[in-house]
């Protein structure tokens, strides 16, 4: 497992996040790395010296759907069916409460998939009751992919769990870095501000900016980023990034979607083949998919 050096604002300890993927890589790892891009491969021709990877990004809104019905099968066969290698989610419970019936998500969902999985809790709070495991809340990575490295870095952040909150640095902006047959990729998966207020999502897309600097090579940014692509606060990722499903469809609320809010990026160096927004209501989001190609480095 990969560990590099952060400048400490910008990550939690690699110690505890490297555990946390070594433990369900160890139970997960029965699916043979990188086998969905493998079977979209076509084999000759221009893109043969390229490598196919999907990836997905879901807000999973805590396993509840449009309807508000809590139902973790319904999340995983919505997951399923969009058939990615790598999967950011955002609104992911961790024995965080009722509304989820204290359910560990992340590993369920991990279980279910037979994929491997990295949380980054946004959350960590003391348990409901004096026998009960810590209540999180944040976003995960699913992968089907060898996974190298894992990070839960910080970005500044407006609490909803604290009266009268200000901007400050808080965990919650997940990298991990994969290998897809011998092409390694690293993929973020956020969740911005959500409030009227775009202030504090400039500094976030600012911060994100900072922590993508730090990585070389081909990189994917998944997540709900609660503005469309044009607002200005979101300016800053264009030309470091691409838009990878300009075309894809909106997708929020998911029963009528009127927003384009959850989003797929890209670095210049990644091409985009396809890409679309599902249109499940397993969730109040739609998910949104994009086929890739990854540059394979000449010998």
């Amino acid at each position: 497992m990969d560990r590099k050096p952060r400048r400490p604002v910008r990550s939690a300890p690699a110690a505890a996040v490297t555990a946390a993927v070594l433990a369900v890589t160890a139970a997960l790892g029965v699916v043979a790395p990188g086998a969905a891009a493998a079977g979209r491969t076509a084999g000759t021709g221009p893109d043969a010296a390229r490598v196919p990877l999907r990836v997905a990004t879901y807000n999973i809104h805590a396993g509840a759907g449009q309807d508000g019905v809590f139902n973790l099968d319904r999340t995983a066969a919505a997951i399923q069916d969009l058939d990615a290698d790598v999967v950011g989610l955002q609104e992911v419970d961790v024995h965080w409460g009722a509304r989820s019936d204290f359910t560990d998500e992340a590993r369920e969902l991990a279980g279910r998939l037979h994929m491997r999985v990295f949380f980054a809790p946004i959350y960590d709070l003391p348990p409901a009751t004096p026998d009960a495991e810590r209540r999180q809340y944040g976003v995960a990575v699913l992968s089907r992919l060898p996974v190298r490295g894992a990070w839960n870095h910080e970005i500044t952040r407006l609490s909803t769990q604290t009266p009268r909150p200000v901007p400050a640095p808080a965990p919650g902006f997940a990298e991990v870095s994969v290998r897809v047959r011998g092409v390694s990729v690293h993929v973020y998966t956020t969740h911005l501000d959500y409030r009227t207020d775009p202030s504090v999502r400039r500094t976030q897309v600012d911060d994100m900016l900072a922590v993508l600097a730090e990585d070389r090579g081909p990189k994917v940014l998944l997540g709900d980023f609660n503005a469309e692509p044009g607002a200005p606060e979101l300016a800053g990722l264009w030309g470091p990034l691409a838009d990878a499903a300009a075309d894809g469809g909106k997708t929020y609320p998911a029963a009528g979607p009127v927003r384009r809010i959850d989003l797929v990026t890209v670095s210049p160096d990644v091409t985009v083949t396809g890409a679309y927004a599902s249109g499940t209501t397993a969730s109040d989001h739609r998910p949104v998919v994009a086929d890739l190609l990854l540059r394979r480095r000449c010998r």
